[in-house]
This record gives C-alpha cells, sequence and structure tokens, in this order.
C-alpha cells in the first residue's frame, strides 16, 4: 500500500492526502467510502472450501497481496462524494456507460459496483412473505458471488432493522445457501462475531437481534444446533437481567427446533431456567418473562414455530449446514467484501456467473426448450393414447358395491371416534366424498342418531355445520327429511322420537329450509300414528326453541310460499297449508283438535275463526249460486211467455202444460232446490250425514203409515158404537154429534198419554220400541 500512499496523483485537488485502504476501513467501514475512483488490481480466486464445484469462479481474499498501480490522473476530483463515493444522476450514468467501450477498465467496474449495491439494497428493503420467491429469483440474476460482502451486510442491517421480519430474511438466506454455501457461512459468521463483540460491551439491543437472527438461522438449519446451546450456556451461566431476557427471547424463537432435535438439551436449559427463578435474584419483569416461556413451552410453542409454513422453501436434503462454534479464533469475516475492488479478469469472471445462473434459475437456449417441448407433448399424446386404449380395453364394473360400503364403514368408525362434531365435520370433509354420494353421509348421520338411547345434541350440531357449508348438504337434508317422512311407519318409537328432536334441532337454528313442510298434510286419512307422533315431537321442540308466540308468527308468514306441480300445471300455495287445512270443516276440526291435545292450541287460532265463520261462507256461496240460477230461470220464463204470445194457434193442452211446468220451476225455486250443483263443501256435508237422514225419513215413513191404520180403525169402532147407543136427542141430533166430537179427543188424549217421542225400553221384555203421534 506503500505505492499508493507515495503516488502523488493519489492527492485531491484541495491537497488533502487520501487515506490507505485500512485506513479507510476502520474509520469508515460503508462500501461507498472508497478513498479514490482509482482501481486497485487483486487476485481473483476464493479460498479451496469455498470453491463450487460447478465451474464456478472465486473473486478475492483479504489474506492474498494487493498490488498497487498508478491511479489515473484524467479521471475529474469532483466525482467523489462526501461518502466516499461518487453520485451520478442516471441519465449521465447510462451517457457514461456508452462512452466506455473497454469493458474491463476500473471505471466500469465501479460504476457496475454502484448499481450492484443498489439493486441488492434494494431487493432486501422491499422482501417479505409474499413476493420473497420473486425476490430470490431477481437476486440470483445479480452477481451474487462478487457481492456476497454487500449481501451479507444488507441482511445484517435491515434485519437489526424490523425485527419481525427476521424470519423473512433467514429463509432468504436458506434459499441463496443451497447455491452459494459460501455466502450462508459467510452471514453465519458475521452474526457470532457481531454476537460476540454486543455481549463483551454488554451491547443489549444489538444482542437481542443477534440472537434473534442466529434463532431463525438454526431453524432454517443453515447454523448446526450446537451454536444455539452454546449461546444459551454462555447467557445463563451467570444471569442478569439482561442476559436473561436475551436467552428468553432466543429460547421463544428456536424453543420449538430444539425440542425436536435435542430434547435433553432442551429440559436441561429450562431446568436453569426454573432454578434462576427460584433463586430470585433477577427483578419481577423478568421472572414474569420466565414464567411467560415455561407456558409457551406447556402450549407447545403452537404461536412460535420453528419455520412458518409459507417460508418453508427449501428442502431437508438440499440444505447445506455450516459447523460454527462460539469460539472459534480462526474465522474470517472478510471485510475486504464490503468495498470496491479492481478485478483484472473481470469478464471472465461474469461470464462464468451467467453460466451459473442460467444452471441455477433452468435458463437454456430458446430451441433447446422448443425442442423439449415438442419432446415432452409427443410423449404425453403418446402416454394418453396408451391410457385410453387400454380403458377402453379393460372396463371393470363393481356389482358388489365395495367402494360404497367401505366408505359408509370410513364415516361410521369417523362418527363414533370424533370427540366433538368439530372435529368429526372436519374429519369426514377430508374422507374425500365424490359428488353425489351427500345422502350416504347424511343417512349415515340420522341412522346414528336414531340408534342412540336418547338424543344426542352432537348429531344436531354435526348436521347444522354440514348444512352451513354450502347448499349441496343443505339439499341433501331436505331430501333425508322427504324420505323419512314417507317412511316414518317403519321406525320404532325411540328411534322415532330421536329423529324427530334431530330435525327439530336443524329447523330451529334455521339450518334448514321451512319448505320441508310442504308435503306434510294433516289430516285424519293421509297421516299414521306414527306420523303423528313425529309431528308432535317435531312441534313441541320447536315450541321450546321458539316459544308458542314466535312459533306462531313463523307459521303464519305469508312470505313462505312453493310451487306444486299437479295434474293441470303448476300452482302456488302456502307452505304451512297443509298442517292447517281449511278445505274441508272435517278436517280442519282434525287440525285444531290434534293440536290441541298436543299442547299448541294457540296455534289453530286462525284455524277457529275459520270454521266459525264457515257457515256462513257456504250461505253466501250458496246465495251467489242461487242468484245466478235465478237469473238462467228468468230468461227462460220470459222467452217462454212471448212465445206463448206470439204463437195465436196454439191449444189449451200446451197452454197447460207450460203453466205445470212454470209452476213446478217456481215451487223448486221457492223450496231452495236448484238444478246447479251446490258448493263442494256443503255436499260434501250433506254425504256425510246423508246415510242417517235416510234411515230417519224411512222409520219415520214407516211408523206414519201404522198410524194412519189404526186411526183409521179406531174411527169404525167408534163410529159403529154411536150408531148402536143412542143419544139426548135420539142418536143423530145436534147433541149427539156435539157429544161424538168433544168425547173423542178425551178418549183419544186418555188413550196416549203415555206414548214419547223418544224411544224407551220396555219393563216387561227389554225391547225397544218407537211412537209417535199421528
Amino acid at each position: 500500500m506503500a505505492g499508493a500512499d507515495s503516488d502523488p496523483q493519489s492527492t485531491s485537488s484541495h491537497g488533502n492526502r487520501s487515506p490507505s485502504p485500512a485506513e479507510d476501513r476502520r474509520l469508515r467501514p460503508s462500501a461507498s467510502m472508497s478513498p479514490s475512483p482509482g482501481p486497485l488490481p487483486v487476485s481473483a480466486s476464493l479460498p479451496s472450501h469455498h470453491t463450487p464445484s460447478s465451474g464456478s469462479y472465486s473473486p478475492n481474499n483479504d489474506s492474498e497481496q494487493i498490488q498497487s498501480v498508478e491511479r489515473p490522473t484524467d479521471r475529474p476530483a469532483t466525482t467523489i462524494g462526501r461518502a466516499g463515493g461518487a453520485y451520478i444522476p442516471p441519465a449521465r450514468l447510462r451517457a457514461m456507460q456508452a462512452a466506455i467501450t473497454d469493458k474491463s477498465s476500473p471505471e466500469y467496474q465501479r460504476m457496475t459496483w454502484e448499481a450492484l449495491k443498489k439493486s441488492i439494497n434494494g431487493l432486501i428493503n422491499k422482501v417479505n412473505t409474499g413476493n420473497i420467491k420473486n425476490i430470490v429469483v431477481e437476486l440470483f440474476g445479480e452477481n451474487l458471488i462478487r457481492g456476497r460482502g454487500l449481501l451479507c451486510r444488507s441482511i445484517m442491517k435491515a434485519q437489526a432493522a424490523s425485527l419481525p421480519f427476521t424470519p423473512v430474511y433467514a429463509a432468504l438466506v436458506a434459499v441463496v445457501n443451497t447455491k452459494f454455501p459460501q455466502i450462508g457461512e459467510l452471514l453465519l459468521i458475521r452474526l457470532v462475531v457481531q454476537f460476540r463483540r454486543a455481549y463483551k460491551r454488554s451491547d443489549k439491543a444489538v444482542c437481542l437481534a443477534g440472537a434473534k437472527f442466529l434463532a431463525h438461522i438454526v431453524n432454517q438449519k443453515v447454523a448446526h444446533e450446537i451454536i444455539a446451546l452454546q449461546l444459551l450456556t454462555l447467557l445463563l451461566e451467570r444471569p442478569t437481567d439482561d442476559s436473561v431476557e436475551v436467552g428468553v427471547g432466543f429460547m421463544r424463537d428456536c424453543g420449538a427446533y430444539l425440542s425436536d432435535i435435542s430434547p435433553k438439551a432442551t429440559n436441561g436449559v429450562f431446568d436453569r431456567f426454573r432454578a434462576i427463578l427460584h433463586e430470585g435474584a433477577i427483578d419481577k419483569r423478568t421472572q414474569y418473562m420466565v414464567e411467560v416461556l415455561f407456558q409457551v413451552r406447556k402450549d407447545k410453542f403452537k404461536d412460535n414455530p420453528a419455520v412458518p409454513e409459507e417460508l418453508d422453501l427449501v428442502d431437508e436434503e438440499d440444505q447445506m449446514t455450516h459447523m460454527v462454534s462460539l469460539d472459534d479464533e480462526d474465522i474470517n469475516v472478510e471485510e475486504g467484501c464490503n468495498v470496491f475492488k479492481y478485478d483484472p479478469n473481470y469478464l471472465q469472471n461474469e461470464e462464468k456467473y451467467q453460466q451459473m445462473k442460467k444452471e441455477i434459475l433452468g435458463e437454456g437456449s430458446d430451441d433447446e426448450d422448443e425442442e423439449e417441448e415438442a419432446s415432452d407433448d409427443e410423449e404425453e399424446e403418446d402416454e394418453s393414447g396408451m391410457v385410453r386404449a387400454a380403458q377402453e380395453r379393460l372396463q371393470i364394473q363393481d356389482e358388489t358395491n365395495t367402494n360404497l360400503i367401505n366408505l359408509r364403514r370410513a364415516i361410521y368408525l369417523t362418527i363414533m371416534s370424533s370427540l366433538n362434531f368439530e372435529e368429526c365435520a372436519h374429519k369426514c370433509m377430508k374422507l374425500k366424498i365424490q359428488p353425489g354420494q351427500e345422502m350416504e353421509l347424511v343417512n349415515m348421520i340420522i341412522e346414528c342418531c336414531g340408534q342412540e338411547r336418547t338424543y344426542v345434541n352432537f348429531y344436531g350440531l354435526l348436521g347444522e355445520r354440514f348444512c352451513r357449508i354450502n347448499k349441496a348438504w343443505s339439499d341433501a337434508f331436505c331430501q333425508a327429511f322427504e324420505e323419512t317422512y314417507k317412511t316414518i311407519h317403519r321406525y320404532e318409537t325411540n328411534r322415532l322420537r330421536n329423529i324427530a328432536k334431530f330435525f327439530a334441532h336443524l329447523l330451529s337454528s334455521d339450518a334448514l329450509t321451512w319448505e320441508v313442510f310442504a308435503l306434510i298434510r294433516l289430516t285424519e286419512a293421509d297421516t299414521t300414528s306414527s306420523s303423528r307422533i313425529f309431528i308432535k315431537i317435531l312441534f313441541q321442540d320447536l315450541c321450546e326453541a321458539f316459544g308458542l308466540k314466535k312459533l306462531y308468527e313463523r307459521l303464519s308468514e305469508p312470505t313462505m310460499i312453493v310451487q306444486v306441480q299437479t295434474e293441470a300445471g303448476f300452482i302456488t300455495r302456502g307452505v304451512f297449508e297443509g298442517l292447517f287445512p281449511k278445505d274441508n270443516p272435517r278436517n280442519t276440526r282434525f287440525a285444531i283438535n290434534y293440536f290441541t291435545s298436543i299442547g299448541l292450541g294457540g296455534l289453530t287460532e286462525d284455524l277457529r275463526e275459520y270454521l266459525k265463520n264457515a257457515p256462513k261462507l257456504i250461505m253466501a256461496q250458496q246465495q251467489e249460486v242461487e242468484s245466478d240460477t235465478d237469473s238462467s230461470d228468468s230468461s227462460d220464463s220470459s222467452s217462454d211467455s212471448e212465445s206463448d204470445s206470439e204463437s195465436d194457434d196454439s191449444d189449451s193442452d200446451s197452454t197447460s202444460g207450460s203453466e205445470s211446468e212454470s209452476d213446478h220451476s217456481n215451487s223448486a225455486r221457492l223450496s231452495g232446490r236448484s238444478t246447479r250443483a251446490p258448493h263442494p263443501d256443503l255436499d260434501r256435508a250433506r254425504s256425510r250425514y246423508s246415510k242417517y237422514d235416510d234411515r230417519k225419513d224411512h222409520s219415520y215413513n214407516g211408523e206414519k203409515e201404522r198410524s194412519s191404520v189404526r186411526s183409521d180403525r179406531r174411527n169404525d169402532r167408534y163410529s159403529r158404537e154411536d150408531e148402536s147407543s143412542p143419544g139426548r136427542d135420539g142418536g143423530r141430533g145436534r147433541m149427539g154429534d156435539r157429544y161424538r166430537r168433544d168425547s173423542y179427543p178425551k178418549r183419544r188424549r186418555s188413550n196416549t198419554r203415555s206414548v214419547s217421542r223418544s224411544p224407551r225400553r220396555d219393563r216387561g221384555d227389554g225391547r225397544e220400541k218407537r211412537y209417535r203421534r199421528d
């Protein structure tokens, strides 16, 4: 360096002497603080243990001699900046690069060095979890072997400035270490030296940053775990508040990894923490940190994983682990890599790195890529053709339903072995149920629920979870409800009760749509004893969940409509019309009695009001029908009268016939009979009591005939007696007639005094007799 110092051209325009490289590194360690832009030729080789195996090159080493050369005198001194480097605007820099024809000149090398430093700093500053994969590719595009010192220094500065991003920087170092192990080793050496320095100086901030970075590098397997145990031993051997705090932070970061790799050593470290806690030599704040560390260990470091999933970028077999001890003395931090040095073999080394970059990033010639893609496409087409041909030749159909049986068995074992419904739902979703097999899972849940002795809320919560996943599962449970209700008569009472409570839970939680009630028709003919029990348990559970008032509001909601397909097409009706029928008073009365018997009579207020007003509605409809009939009859009679007045030659027979027909129509109209069909409700009500009316009319007519015969006989007898016995005026006078008229009713009342309208039993033979007055 003496030649460089004694060179008369090495002084600046202000007359100050330029410092030597050693003084420059001691006073201004920044890479941009080089003393002068003059070239410094160095040898271009790394140590033997740093040389990559795939034809890589090696830049300078500090241990080799630096040859001195004369500095150029034609470079203006104004290009030297305050920090030792030269700031050149981008436009001027591009112009200077275009003006330089010699790519190996010191000026060009210095400009590329500055560009390399800016590029590395920019990439390191913007790396994060989301873009780390893209940053790694751009980073390999730079000459990392030439700028390895810049890369290590930039990473260490960025990590110290933002500790939460330490796992990101450690993952970046792990990826770079797989391709350039010398860079990972250099960073590890510098971290160890930095921590030792900070520990001797009692620099707590630097110790915390360095220990955190070392912990995550150990987690990424760039450094051996022995250095972590050495660091913990150093910190806890003579504990202070600061050393214990650093140790606690270090253990929280790499405790999960050490527990897996070296559990015995980890237990020894925690025993030492426990002893420190019992000694009580540290303050309360540090004691609390140690207690928190034990709680983190008890939780198995769930909040402090060794390597986050999104930062696990390197396979275990590709990673290279470096063994650096904390007390090594013969380690070289290669401080000379941080500053610019002239490289006489610059072009050859750049060409070698470009070849390495193509190997690392997989870049090749376009022709080779096209040929490879074409060959790959041909191979894929051949393979696909062979597979299709094989599938056409061999078609296996499983008629034994083996896969379906295995699926049902897996579902049943999953349900029975799950601790809670969330675990069961998670395991069932991992069974890879194919589309169309959802009903198998739904039916298995219902079957397991029905086989329990009593209803278990586990199944209701499980069904609710599946209904809320997507609409396909909800539709499957709706279909299961329909199938269950149609075959409910096959189930025993206990199984029926459990299934009803299961569907009541789904309906009360709104996991299942209430449109399923559209298939229930609550009439005596359409229900069985099993279905009535099912509906009873279902509505009683819904009443417990909602309350009677809210349940009534839900059942009275007018927006609940559904389209039903009939022979005439699709019709729209209410969902709950089947539960509260109004088509027939008999069905209405049955629904009212049913809900009242199960304790839910409050739901039938509308039905009771409808049944109360049903006769009025029927009469109103009948009157409408009769009014239509009257109008039609009046039109017919007017037409008949006009025809009669116009025809003068009509005879008396036709006149009498028309009069009789008009009298007949008038009598029919006055009697309330019409030719049109009555209201359907009135017709059904008449048909219900028709048999009783027919029997009554028949018995009445028979009694009337018999009574008339008896009265005729009595009249004949009385007339004969009167003729044989003379009265006061000779037997045929006026008084005799009056006597006969007065005595007959008295005798008749005396003879019929014991006759009653209602049937009674005779005390003699016990046979029923029915009497009626004549």
